[in-house]
């Protein structure tokens, strides 16, 4: 096995814990939580950021047909009063994880440089590795909100098979 398919499978076990938050999660949670980190607004930032970042560089993404290019989750962002559905969410994990190979196939992990300007002085390799953990990280967040309100969501160690 090589480092690409072990990034691959690890990319699409945690696209599959991040559908599970997503599949698992009641309206009335999807757009609860404290403006900026809304449920819906932390999933979306996920899936975009780990989108972006499967990519060698700034200029090789393209945003899924539909994006509102508002995923970011930091405090000063403006109020967003029409949150990605529940299925809109999940239609962009499918999308990423159906290309998952693709992207990571295409990169190069032995550049030096992200591709990207806010992430300085990082090789592309760590880079990938820095974006498993964001992905994960969020994740954390949503399964914690989740847990909290007695739903449980499981460990994907290994993608399914297809």
């Amino acid at each position: 096995m090589n480092i690409q398919t072990s990034l691959t499978n690890q990319f699409r076990a945690s696209l599959a814990m991040l559908r599970q938050c997503v599949e698992r999660c009641p309206e009335d949670i999807w757009t609860s939580g404290v403006r900026p980190r809304y449920f819906w607004q932390i999933a979306d930032h996920a899936i975009f950021f780990t989108h972006l970042y499967l990519m060698q560089n700034e200029e090789a993404f393209a945003p899924k047909e539909g994006h509102r290019n508002r995923c970011s989750i930091a405090d000063d962002d403006p109020a967003i009063d029409d949150p990605y559905t529940i299925q809109q969410t999940l239609d962009y994990i499918d999308y990423v994880d159906a290309r998952v190979s693709e992207f990571v196939d295409a990169l190069d992990l032995d550049a030096d440089d992200t591709g990207f300007s806010w992430y300085k002085k990082m090789p592309k390799m760590d880079h990938v590795l820095l974006n498993l953990r964001h992905l994960h990280g969020h994740i954390g967040q949503m399964s914690e909100i989740l847990m909290s309100n007695g739903i449980d969501t499981d460990w994907v160690s290994r993608p399914t098979v297809d």
